[in-house]
């Protein structure tokens, strides 16, 4: 079988979990992508100084599609402050597309440490949510936009929305919850594009790289995963009403938090 054949085929598997994952336990992709990809992709010869940066690319690029379900959905409700929206989009852009080539400036090995740390502070947060809704007056128009860049470029550097970041920074603004989940669906739809465009920009020249790629985004990947994700996510939504999801939550926080040790360890 082709090498691209069977990363697609293992990916339409992986992105279907992905999906259901995301609409039963509401978190972001890329936490999932982005270790599963580290360990699948090797098997297709990329090279170990470009795996994460391949890795997160495609977990970013899979996001854009996802994104922009979610921000049509919370636009429709009247979720998103669209006045801060413009207020933050340069910070957003900037941190985005400055990212993947940030990555290249981070050796391989640091660049997945730095993510496998990222994962058991996610896991920390995900078994112990942090509540900072507050009364607080949202920051001014410079601290908004150095809030903006700071978290678009951790958020593209991890390979996700940013809406981890985003939402405890917003309520503990002042912003009420509901807005805050909003703005992030809209922002995450801008980081991953954005993202996306400065990884595929770092990464053309790179001569390592296999066939099918994209800059730094690996297509069959990027294909198979989107492709099952945008189907699952809905049945994951509608089976979170059945199941217990605060404990499933915890179970898979300490799962996160296994596979972020043994990322640290590799």
């Amino acid at each position: 079988m082709e090498s691209w054949l069977y990363i697609l085929c293992i990916c339409l598997v992986l992105g279907a979990g992905i999906g259901f994952m995301a609409g039963l336990l509401g978190i972001g992709g890329g936490l999932i992508a982005v270790p599963a990809l580290l360990h699948i992709l090797p098997q297709i010869g990329i090279a170990s100084e470009s795996l994460p940066h391949v890795a997160i690319a495609t977990s970013l690029a899979a996001i854009i599609l996802t994104s922009l379900s979610s921000a049509r959905a919370h636009h429709k409700r009247q979720n998103i402050p669209w006045p801060l929206f413009k207020s933050m989009l340069p910070g957003f852009v900037l941190g985005a597309m400055c990212s993947g080539f940030i990555s290249e400036m981070i050796p391989a090995k640091s660049l997945q440490q730095i993510f496998a740390i990222f994962v058991i502070l996610m896991a920390v947060q995900m078994a112990f949510p942090f509540k900072a809704e507050s009364n607080r007056a949202m920051p001014g128009p410079i601290s908004l936009f150095f809030a903006a860049t700071g978290i678009a470029i951790i958020a593209a550097l991890m390979g996700i929305g940013g809406g981890v970041l985003l939402v405890p920074f917003l309520t503990w603004c002042g912003l009420q919850m509901r807005y805050a989940v909003g703005f992030s669906a809209a922002t995450g739809l801008l980081i991953a594009s954005f993202g996306s465009i400065g990884y595929t920009l770092a990464g053309w020249n790179t001569s390592s790289l296999p066939e099918w790629t994209l800059g730094y985004i690996y297509l069959p990947a990027l294909i198979g995963i989107v492709s099952t994700s945008m189907l699952m996510a809905p049945v994951g939504a509608r089976a979170a009403t059945n199941l217990p999801t605060a404990k499933l939550k915890r179970f898979f926080a300490v799962f996160l938090a296994l596979v972020g040790l043994k990322l640290v360890l590799a």
